[in-house]
């Protein structure tokens, strides 16, 4: 910590006072780099041994993995405004758009002298061109949506899983109330085939705007961090898209977990992961944080990770994160370390339990099993207190939200 030096004397002779300074606000560039409907279990930081994705590979060895991280909605448009504002899908509304009083990350760097465009991964590179160190930016790459039919994915990357038998993959058999995306369950092995190639198609984009941050001397003034706005589940559980690939929407593991990767050469540390919960309404504030900005003046659910991403001591007296919370439709979600409770229509069902430890593939619903009962009521509680706390824009009393365990 810097102090402020002493005033020494000597005799009748006085050294001038040296005021101490404060470090310079930090202002690296940005490089947001954001895909919709990519599963984290879909690339090879996250286990992975069939789809190649060498530069995400790369990517993830330069910086900081969270190996917990999840979508506040499992779908591509209120998980990426989710992501960008730190607002709840309930506070977006039901189609989960941006409205003219939201304050995306975009507007408060813009406040803090950030130049900010956003744009397609040949946007980026063209940008990153007529970029300079030390003049501070944000990018936000909207990278091609991973859906299906894809259609646009070059041979060259069909070809890498011409003969990949994906054995291991495991998909299941297509679920009953499939919805969206069910056409990919009737030949499931080609469409798994398909989606790996174009991930294998995204990975060559972001593989090319690293070497552009390269050749322009950005890599060590550039943060880059790579996300996806919601996950999929692509033939697990019978289903392919995201929530609305089943009638209810769902919030399986693959619907809502998804990548996240921080890389700033010298001020995050290379090849480490953390395994906190961390939710995508956690972002904004995170970044503020890092660079010591303000928080727009709303009623924001989330909290800083920039200890965790810069690998210092939490604060003093923080208190443990229990859960994570998602919201979609009539859908919502509770997520602790080992228990998920997936909540419809407000707690009146129908609803699911699962015991991740015991049950990590999310196939024996514990939701009427009365052993159950005690956690499903202390889960259900503090999802309703999320609800109704971060379901407007009033700012709530500090001491109200969910349940908190203090770090010992």
């Amino acid at each position: 910590m810097l102090v402020s030096r002493r005033t020494f004397f000597f005799g009748s002779l006085a050294l001038p006072v040296i005021a101490a300074k404060k470090p310079a606000a930090l202002r690296p560039g940005i490089l947001l780099i954001l895909v919709d409907e990519l599963p984290a279990f879909m690339l090879g930081s996250y286990g992975n041994k069939q789809v190649h994705a060498p530069h995400l590979d790369t990517l993830a060895q330069m910086g900081i993995r969270f190996t917990n991280h999840f979508a506040c909605a499992p779908a591509a448009v209120p998980g990426r405004n989710t992501l960008l504002t730190g607002r709840t899908p309930m506070q977006l509304g039901d189609a989960g758009n941006l409205s003219a009083d939201d304050v995306p990350l975009s507007k408060i760097l813009g406040g803090a002298g950030y130049s900010s465009q956003e744009g397609d991964i040949a946007a980026a590179l063209q940008f990153l061109d007529g970029q300079s160190a030390g003049k501070p930016f944000l990018f936000t790459v909207n990278c091609p949506s991973l859906r299906p039919p894809y259609d646009d994915v070059a041979q060259k990357y069909l070809d890498l899983y011409v003969g990949e038998p994906f054995d291991g993959y495991a998909p299941d058999l297509p679920a009953a109330n499939a919805q969206s995306g069910k056409e990919m369950l009737t030949h499931i092995l080609a469409s798994v085939r398909k989606a790996a190639a174009a991930v294998s198609a995204l990975d060559d984009g972001v593989g090319a705007m690293l070497a552009k941050l390269r050749a322009r001397g950005l890599q060590d003034s550039t943060l880059v961090v790579f996300t996806s706005a919601s996950g999929g589940l692509w033939g697990r559980h019978g289903l392919w898209d995201s929530a609305a690939a089943s009638d209810p929407p769902n919030m399986f593991e693959q619907a809502v977990a998804t990548p996240m990767f921080w890389s700033w050469p010298g001020h995050i540390p290379a090849v480490a992961h953390r395994p906190d919960l961390v939710s995508a309404y956690d972002f904004v504030p995170t970044v503020c944080d890092l660079l010591g900005l303000a928080l727009p003046q709303r009623n924001l659910c989330g909290r800083s990770y920039a200890s965790q991403v810069t690998a210092k001591p939490l604060p003093p007296k923080t208190p443990q994160r229990l859960a994570v919370f998602a919201h979609y439709g009539n859908t919502d979600m509770s997520r602790e370390d080992r228990y998920k409770l997936v909540s419809r229509n407000d707690g009146k069902g129908p609803n699911e339990l699962y015991d991740l430890v015991v049950d990590p593939t999310e196939k024996d619903n514990q939701g009427d099993n009365p052993q159950f009962l005690t956690i499903h009521t202390e889960m259900q509680g503090e999802l309703d207190k999320w609800k109704k706390r971060f379901s407007g824009d009033a700012v709530a009393s500090p001491n109200a939200g969910p349940r908190k365990k203090k770090k010992k």
